[in-house]
C-alpha cells in the first residue's frame, strides 16, 4: 500500500501542475490575436511634378478571430526630421470566411499625404517641387478585430519621394561579353531596382550587369541620354565588381562588343503606360585581363 502511495502522489502533482498551467497561460492563454496584415508593396515611388495617384493595397488573414476594420497611419521624415503622424483613412473589411482574406485597396494623391502633416510646427510644402529627393512617408496599419481590440502590425509602407525614372524595372534584355566572347550562359536577374539620389542621378541597386553585390550611378539629361559619372555622390571611384568603370565615351575601344552611339544609354519615355524603358552601356575592365562589357535594357513596372 505505501508503494502505491508514493506512486499516486507525484501523479496528482503532475495533474495539479498542469491544471495550474492551463489556466495561467502568459504566452498564449490571455494573448491578442487576429488582424495581421499583408502589404501588396511596402515600397512606393512617389515621381515629384507628376501629379500622379498611387495605391496602397493588401489583405488580412482573417481566422476564428476577424478583422473588421483597417487604419492606415501617416507621418514623413525629412533627413532627420519626423513630423507628428495621423489618420490617413480608416478601411472597413468585409465580412469573410474563415478560408479567406479580407481585402484592401486606398488610393491617394499629394494632397492627401501632406494634409494635417508638420514639421517643427511647420506645414509640409503645398507644391511637391519643395520637397528632397530621399524624403519619405511612413505608413502604419492598425487593424480592429471582432474581439474589439487594435493590434498594430510590425509591417510599415514607405512613400519614398523620387523622380520619374526611379523604381523597380524588368530586365528585357541582358547581354554580358567577357574578353571578346559572348556568354550567354550567365543568368541576368529578373528585376532590377533603381533609386534616385538627386533630380538627375540615379543609383542601380544590388546589380552591376548579371553579378550581384554592386551599385553603381547614372546620370539622365533634359535629352534623356544617360551617362555615367566618374565618382559616386561619396567621391569614390565607380568601379564594377571591384574593377574600374569603362564607359562608351571613356573607353569605346573596351566596349566594341556592345551597343554605343546613337543606339544606346538612352530613355525611352512611354507617356501613356509609364513602361518607360532604359537602354545602356557599360563595362569594366580587369587588368592583366580584360574588358567586360555589358549592354542591358530594362522596362519600368506599373504595378
Amino acid at each position: 500500500m505505501k508503494k502505491i502511495k508514493y506512486l499516486i502522489l507525484p501523479l496528482i502533482a503532475l495533474a495539479a501542475f498542469s491544471c495550474i498551467d492551463e489556466d495561467n497561460d502568459e504566452l498564449t492563454g490571455n494573448a491578442i490575436t487576429g488582424g495581421l496584415v499583408s502589404l501588396d508593396a511596402e515600397a512606393i515611388g512617389y515621381v515629384v511634378g507628376n501629379d500622379g495617384t498611387y495605391t496602397i493595397s493588401g489583405s488580412v488573414y482573417q481566422g476564428r478571430v476577424q478583422t473588421t476594420n483597417v487604419d492606415i497611419y501617416k507621418s514623413f521624415t525629412s533627413g532627420k526630421k519626423n513630423s507628428n503622424e495621423i489618420l490617413l483613412t480608416s478601411l472597413p473589411i468585409s465580412n469573410t470566411t474563415i478560408s479567406e482574406n479580407g481585402t484592401f485597396e486606398y488610393s491617394f494623391k499629394y494632397e492627401d499625404l501632406i494634409e494635417g502633416l508638420n514639421v517643427d510646427g511647420v506645414d509640409l510644402p503645398t507644391s511637391d517641387s519643395e520637397l528632397t529627393i530621399g524624403d519619405f512617408w511612413t505608413l502604419r496599419f492598425a487593424s480592429t478585430t471582432s474581439e474589439g481590440n487594435v493590434n498594430f502590425n510590425a509591417r510599415t509602407a514607405r512613400v519614398s519621394v523620387g523622380t520619374r525614372f526611379a523604381g523597380l524595372y524588368n530586365v528585357i534584355e541582358g547581354v554580358y561579353w567577357r574578353i571578346g566572347v559572348r556568354r550567354d550562359d550567365v543568368e541576368w536577374p529578373d528585376e532590377m531596382l533603381i533609386e534616385s539620389v538627386d533630380a538627375t542621378t540615379y543609383r542601380v541597386v544590388e546589380y552591376f550587369g548579371a553579378f550581384n553585390g554592386n551599385e553603381y550611378y547614372f546620370q539622365i539629361d533634359e535629352n534623356d541620354r544617360i551617362t555615367y559619372p566618374n565618382l559616386t555622390p561619396d567621391g569614390d571611384p565607380q568601379t564594377g565588381n571591384g574593377q574600374p568603370l569603362t564607359t562608351c565615351e571613356a573607353n569605346p575601344t573596351d566596349l566594341t562588343n556592345v551597343p554605343c552611339g546613337t543606339l544606346s544609354n538612352l530613355v525611352i519615355r512611354d507617356d501613356v503606360n509609364g513602361k518607360d524603358q532604359l537602354k545602356m552601356t557599360f563595362g569594366y575592365f580587369t587588368a592583366g585581363s580584360g574588358p567586360r562589357e555589358f549592354y542591358q535594357v530594362l522596362e519600368k513596372k506599373t504595378e
